[in-house]
């Protein structure tokens, strides 16, 4: 694969340094990704770097990820309004060992084979560093109207207040582009590394890396970034509502990741198949082909929610989110409901009404009469629970009930926890017993 041509079509090559394609033509090359340490999982903000390494290491050549221990204590100024807070070693530690497993869904790590992934944290070289030992050797490698130019550092030197408030630029931050660029000249003098790769906010701190490299090694070293990627309205790709979609089940259930690719819309999912997936360019085709002749079947949404959430999660997970869908439209059973772990269970019911009861009337069992109308009031009365039955109008946990004289007791319980009560056919109501 031609790293380079590959990322072309699929509209993932914004600036790349001169020369950058011939050398992964003429050498095997190492490249690294910077990647923020300031949460203990990935995000999908964070999926289209994954995949250009995922990519780079399919090209034959060896990914490095680099988590910005060292970085993250300090926060890039590129794109951001404000200093972000500082994380402690053990904090980062722990995300940095967060991030690597969920990378190894993605990148080989084995160290079996010569192209292997391998994980390094700048926090490790630059804790040894003393503050004059950095400016005597880096520092003065620079200029500051070099450093100025930096489109990162300009458009913040704008926003600073007459009264240096919180919005302009510390001098923290400034040194950012220099400790990046550190970075890259250490892995080019200890990792053979000569390939920088990021999202286009980040061309001028890569550049500034392979500037030092020039100065400092009498190297030559190479820049490539990716273009922001953007919604067709306009809007922030993935950004929701409810925040960020996480890569990590406990933050974000495979259902909620399944269903944010299902709910794209086609002219994003055209788009984004081709960043996200590793289908090829003749299938892709072919799949943007049979969805324009037949768009209600979201052909597009449907191949790459699956190809996302499998390679995110598992098959098993897409499955899981596939069922789960169906829930909502009426189709599955009591162990379908039972297969849902607790989080997946509450994102699948997210918005329905809730009744919470006490536990405890389920152990000696309560009438269905008593707990549909008195416990929690789903429905106004008995009576009308009664006519409901009687016309088959009202599923527990997926399956119908027509005795009004039912007991309810523990066997009713999913995840010991959840009666799931249906009324007509998409009317839901979910009992949570404490």
């Amino acid at each position: 694969m031609n790293f380079v041509k590959e990322l072309e079509w699929r509209g993932m090559l914004q600036d790349v340094m001169p020369g950058t394609e011939e050398l992964l033509d003429k050498e095997f090359t190492t490249a690294y990704l910077g990647i923020d340490p300031t949460a203990d999982s990935l995000h999908i903000g964070h999926l289209a770097g994954v995949m250009m390494l995922k990519r780079f290491q399919q090209s034959g050549h060896k990914p490095i990820a680099l988590i910005g221990g060292a970085t993250g204590m300090i926060g890039d100024p590129s794109g951001k309004s404000q200093e972000r807070n500082l994380l402690d070693e053990e904090t980062l530690r722990h995300n940095q060992e967060a991030i690597k497993k969920q990378l190894s869904k993605f990148i080989d790590f084995s160290g079996k084979e010569k192209n292997s992934a391998i994980m390094v944290n700048n926090y490790d070289w630059m804790k040894e560093f003393s503050f004059l030992d950095f400016i005597r050797d880096i520092g003065k490698s620079l200029t500051v109207n070099y450093m100025m130019a930096k489109d990162s550092v300009k458009s913040r030197m704008s926003r600073d207040g007459e009264n240096n408030d919180v919005e302009g630029l510390s001098f923290t931050e400034f040194t950012y582009q220099l400790v990046q660029g550190y970075d890259f000249l250490h892995l080019y003098q200890n990792n053979n590394c000569k390939l920088q790769i990021g999202g286009s906010d980040q061309w001028g701190n890569i550049t500034t890396g392979t500037e030092l490299i020039r100065r400092k090694a009498g190297g030559k070293a190479f820049a490539l970034t990716w273009p922001l990627i953007t919604k067709a309205d306009g809007g922030k790709f993935g950004k929701t509502e409810k925040g960020n979609i996480w890569l990590d089940p406990k933050r974000t259930s495979s259902y909620e990741f399944y269903q944010f690719w299902l709910n794209t819309s086609d002219e994003d999912a055209e788009k984004y198949i081709k960043i996200f997936t590793i289908i090829s360019k003749e299938e892709i085709e072919k799949l943007v082909l049979e969805h324009k002749e037949a768009p209600n079947l979201r052909l597009l949404q449907k191949t790459l929610a699956k190809e996302a959430t499998i390679m995110a999660h598992s098959e098993k997970d897409y499955e899981t989110a596939i069922e789960a869908s169906a829930i909502l439209f009426g189709n599955g059973t009591k162990e379908t409901l039972e297969k849902f772990d607790e989080n997946t269970f509450l994102s699948v019911f997210k918005g329905v009404p809730q009744f919470k009861v006490e536990k405890n009337i389920f152990n000696s069992g309560i009438a269905i009469l008593d707990l549909l109308a008195e416990k929690t009031n789903i429905l106004a009365s008995k009576g009308e629970a009664r006519r409901l039955m009687k016309d088959n109008g009202l599923s527990i946990n997926q399956e119908k009930e027509q005795n009004s004289e039912k007991i309810i007791n523990t066997d009713y319980l999913i995840n010991d926890k959840f009666i799931l009560i249906r009324q007509g056919k998409k009317n839901y109501f979910l009992i949570v017993a404490e």
